[in-house]
């Protein structure tokens, strides 16, 4: 190949190299905020469809027009929810609420589990912000998880853990994974940080991050959190 050609390639790949490093960080925001704008989108649907019903109008029959009402009415409901809750009538009619729901077969079940886990997800505690890695999916390959909780292996009483490992740009979507505490290596990343590369898909985040185990890794603790049932 000529000198001349050579150079050519090697001018056309590294200038498609700098627009996909220049790109790919708007790319990805704009993938986090269309699932995030989709999603608002498919809950205040139902809500726009009730107001074509009452008042009727053709001006609704426009998607675009739908879509904006919707999540408008979705962002208003959120904030409505979240208002009356924090109000002391408010937290206490939410208390009666899940009251009923906790009575309620199968049901309970999954509102409490999910409930759970968006209370360790959001507490303040040091001790319920556990950022860890864990080889995932195969051995040598780390993945960022969220330690949810410890328990012990009713046979060998050997310390587990429960961690939750969300997938990258859609962190909705997670596999649960219990695995020997002692394969856990924990992190200095908090919460934000960790939430920051997985929608990102790593493009932001911490300088540095503990990969080895050895002292890194989650010491057994005290006790173990008894198994629920």
């Amino acid at each position: 190949m000529k000198p001349e050609s050579s150079r050519v390639i090697r001018s056309v790949q590294g200038n498609i190299l700098a627009g996909i490093i220049t790109i790919g960080p708007l790319f990805v925001t704009w993938l986090v905020f269309s699932f995030l704008l989709t999603t608002l989108a498919k809950a205040g649907l139902p809500l726009v469809h009730l107001f074509q019903t009452l008042f009727g109008g053709d001006w609704l029959g426009n998607p675009f027009i739908a879509s904006v009402l919707a999540i408008i009415l979705t962002l208003a409901v959120l904030y409505v929810v979240g208002r009356v809750t924090s109000e002391v009538i408010g937290r206490q009619a939410f208390q009666i609420f899940e009251s009923v729901l906790e009575r309620l077969p199968f049901i309970a079940k999954v509102y409490t589990s999910v409930r759970q886990l968006i209370d360790t997800m959001m507490a303040k505690k040091p001790s319920s912000q556990r950022v860890v890695l864990v080889d995932f999916p195969i051995e040598g390959q780390k993945s960022i998880g969220f330690l949810t909780r410890t328990l012990s292996d009713s046979q060998t009483g050997e310390p587990l853990a429960a961690v939750l490992l969300p997938n990258a740009i859609n962190p909705t979507s997670a596999f649960l994974q219990v695995l020997p505490l002692s394969r856990v290596t924990e992190t200095a990343m908090t919460m934000e940080q960790a939430m920051s590369m997985l929608l990102t898909g790593g493009a932001v985040g911490p300088e540095t991050i503990r990969y080895s185990a050895g002292p890194g890794a989650v010491q057994n603790p005290a006790r173990s959190d008894s198994p629920k049932g």
